[in-house]
């Protein structure tokens, strides 16, 4: 269901610049982090969870944290 609301706004989905460095530095990632998440996001295998105002996007080695509200890409860390 969450995952759906997700893909359901995906044209929303961003970050800040400073979401941009963090994301890019706690993934240890050079690619540009939003597109990266989406397609996180949309594999098949990917599991969301809402918690509070946050969606967290759980794949493969990876958390992707995600505002409910502005679809901002809050943070991704490794797990």
């Amino acid at each position: 269901m969450h995952k759906a609301e997700l893909l359901k706004n995906i044209d929303k989905i961003h970050t800040t610049k400073m979401g941009i460095e963090r994301i890019q530095k706690n993934l240890g990632i050079n690619t540009e982090p939003v597109s990266y998440c989406i397609s996180k996001l949309k594999k098949e295998n990917s599991k969301v969870n809402k918690q509070g105002k946050n969606y967290y996007v759980e794949i493969d080695d990876c958390i992707i944290t995600i505002n409910s509200s502005s679809f901002t890409i809050i943070t991704a860390h490794k797990k």
